[in-house]
């Protein structure tokens, strides 16, 4: 018995990127936009990084004793 696959609908982001594929985007562009995503995607896992940091109460001191103590 083959089973059908449910997929959820599509997200926003995956929206708003199908809305690109009708336009022919030199390959500089596309580039360019792989860049500005990834930064995005690094600068919010970095906003992540920094609230947990700060909710743990970690300081730099900290961070050097647990590395010193490998």
């Amino acid at each position: 018995m083959n089973q059908a696959s449910v997929h959820p609908p599509l997200s926003n982001i995956q929206l708003e990127l199908l809305k690109l594929f009708p336009n022919d985007i030199p390959e500089n562009n596309l580039a360019e936009l792989r860049n500005i995503m990834a930064r995005y995607l690094m600068d919010k896992a970095r906003d992540k990084a920094d609230d947990i940091w700060e909710h743990q109460g970690y300081t730099d001191e900290k961070l050097q004793n647990l590395l010193s103590e490998e």
